[in-house]
């Protein structure tokens, strides 16, 4: 079974709900994908065991979600990186890591997107639809953001993504 980058969407955004009940129907409208598309995300995390199947539902396996994102996310899933954009600022240039490192003269990294507010270097979203989705939940976009300085960050700020993404992982 070979994961795609939106089944850790998927996985991220019902983290991202917590303990509230959801519907492939409502996953698909928030994070602007197919339901069928949601469903086989759904079904290949289940195959590589980063969610379980249990009676009351589907659940994140987040030991085995946390585990693959710290240590299989960069190799898996490289972000590209491109030329300057407006766009929606990402990784260290974004909450919750924003304001815990020293500006640079660098441009930040930002996902590509009209409605941005911010100049960058293009970075590429985990999926197409993750700026809109995380516009609407501020949860998944810092889950999104942790995930990005993992996928691309220097050392320093990998080490405190991992950090964040473990105390929100519990």
């Amino acid at each position: 079974m070979i994961l795609k980058p939106q089944d850790i969407f998927v996985m991220l955004k019902i983290i991202a709900l917590g303990q509230q009940e959801w519907t492939y129907n409502a996953l698909a409208i928030d994070l602007e994908m197919s339901p069928s598309e949601v469903h086989a995300a759904i079904k290949r995390a289940r195959g590589s065991s980063l969610a379980i199947e249990l009676e009351k539902g589907i659940e994140v396996n987040l030991s085995c979600l946390k585990e693959f994102i710290i240590h299989g996310l960069k190799y898996v899933f490289v972000p590209d990186r491109g030329g300057i954009s407006r766009g929606m600022p990402t990784g260290y240039a974004a909450p919750p890591l924003k304001g815990l490192f020293v500006p640079s003269d660098e441009l930040p990294p930002v996902w590509p997107d009209p409605m941005g507010e911010m100049r960058g270097e293009s970075f590429s979203p985990l999926y197409k639809s993750a700026p809109n989705a995380a516009r609407k939940d501020q949860k998944l976009y810092e889950l999104l953001v942790l995930v990005d300085a993992i996928r691309d960050g220097r050392a320093r700020e990998k080490d405190i993504a991992v950090r964040e993404l473990k105390l929100r992982l519990k």
